[in-house]
């Protein structure tokens, strides 16, 4: 069985973006281009509901783009157990109200036993200085937390 990887905005964000002419963050759309080109098959992707209304925001070209990139992944449900790791996650995280929904993704990652998460959002998620933070909320609630990644991260790991 492959391992499941909750696939966050800001990947289809990269993969359809227009290329960055700064060099950080253009390598990291082609990390990302490399790992959906290469590895994606070694996993089973999710996405929830959120993933998908974030996508439908902004220009309308891309986001019709991003859209049809995540046509036929799986979708995971929002749950009340979700909403409640969620709050307990915002509140634990100290995450300013913008920045709700990336607790809903951790949240949902782990009650849907989603072993990763993989993102480009280093401030609230692929953060190291959180981790400790999600993972105690995570396990006080009864869950796993996800193995939180970027695309470079995830291109390494073996098979």
């Amino acid at each position: 069985m492959r391992p499941r990887v909750y696939i966050e905005t800001t990947i289809p964000s990269c993969l359809t973006c227009r290329p960055s002419a700064d060099p950080i963050r253009r390598g990291h759309e082609l990390e990302t281009h490399d790992w959906w080109d290469t590895r994606r098959g070694d996993f089973e992707l999710v996405i929830s509901e959120y993933v998908l209304d974030e996508c439908r925001r902004g220009d309308p070209e891309r986001a019709a783009d991003r859209l049809a990139l995540l046509a036929g992944v799986q979708q995971i449900n929002t749950t009340p157990a979700g909403v409640r790791l969620a709050a307990d996650l915002i509140r634990a995280m100290q995450l300013p109200p913008q920045a709700v929904v990336d607790a809903t993704h951790v949240a949902l990652a782990a009650v849907h036993a989603v072993e990763c998460l993989l993102t480009w959002n280093c401030t609230h998620l692929a953060n190291p200085a959180l981790w400790g933070r999600i993972t105690a909320t995570c396990v006080a609630a009864g869950f796993r937390p996800p193995l939180i990644y970027t695309p470079t991260q995830l291109l390494r790991v073996t098979r």
